[in-house]
C-alpha cells in the first residue's frame, strides 16, 4: 500500500485547497492511501516555547505520519504572490528540531498543487516553495504541478470539484505522482 500525506495550506473552513486535497482522494488510483492531515493545532513557532516545552504533539504527530508515508502532496493557497504564512510556519515546525529534518523530509517525494481564485492559479506560491523543498532535501516531482484557476468558478460552495477538464487534469496529476512514487519505490 502506497501512503500519501495530503497538506492543505489553508485553514479556512470552505478552503479550495482542501476541497481539492478531497477531490485528489476521489481519483487516487487503488492500493494508494491519501492521507488527508491538517495545520490546525499548530502554534506560531517560536523557538522559546521550543526550548522549554519541546515540539507541540500536533507537530510530532504530522511529523511522524510524514516520515512513514512515501510522498506529500501540498496543496498550496497563493496569498501576496506567495506561500501562506500557516503553511511555512507548520513546515518550519516540523523541520525542527534540525537533527530530526532529514527523518522527516530527507529524500521525501513531494508534489505541489494549489488552488486560487485568481487567473495564474497559485504559480508563485508553488515557485516559492522550491528554495525551501531543496533546503529540506526532499524529492520535488519536477514533472508535474497543478495550478487550478478560477477556482471559485470550478468549485462549488459545498467544495465540490463541478469542472470535468479540471477533474481529469487532477486525474493525472495524481496518477503522474504515484507512478513517480512507485517507480522510486522500485528503485529504492
Amino acid at each position: 500500500m502506497t501512503t500519501i500525506i495530503g497538506l492543505s495550506g489553508s485553514l479556512r473552513k470552505g478552503s479550495f485547497n482542501t476541497a481539492l486535497l478531497e477531490a485528489a482522494k476521489a481519483v487516487t488510483p487503488a492500493g494508494v492511501t491519501l492521507d488527508i492531515r491538517t495545520l490546525h493545532g499548530i502554534p506560531l513557532y517560536d523557538g522559546d516555547v521550543e526550548a522549554s516545552e519541546g515540539i507541540p504533539a500536533a507537530v510530532t504527530t504530522l511529523k511522524d505520519a510524514i516520515a512513514r508515508a512515501d510522498g506529500v502532496l501540498l496543496s498550496t493557497p497563493e496569498y501576496n504572490n506567495g506561500m501562506p504564512g500557516v503553511f511555512k510556519n507548520a513546515i518550519d515546525w516540523l523541520s525542527r528540531p534540525p537533527a530530526d529534518s532529514a527523518r522527516v523530509f530527507r529524500g521525501k517525494p513531494i508534489a505541489i498543487m494549489g488552488a486560487s481564485p485568481g487567473g495564474f492559479g497559485t504559480i508563485l506560491s508553488q515557485d516559492a516553495w522550491l528554495p525551501v523543498l531543496r533546503t529540506l532535501q526532499t524529492t520535488p516531482w519536477w514533472q508535474g504541478r497543478l495550478m487550478v484557476s478560477h477556482a471559485n468558478k470550478v468549485i462549488d460552495a459545498d467544495g465540490k470539484l463541478q469542472d470535468d477538464a479540471v477533474r481529469q487534469q487532477l486525474t493525472a496529476f495524481v496518477e503522474g505522482f504515484v507512478t513517480f512514487l512507485r517507480q522510486g519505490n522500485a528503485q529504492g
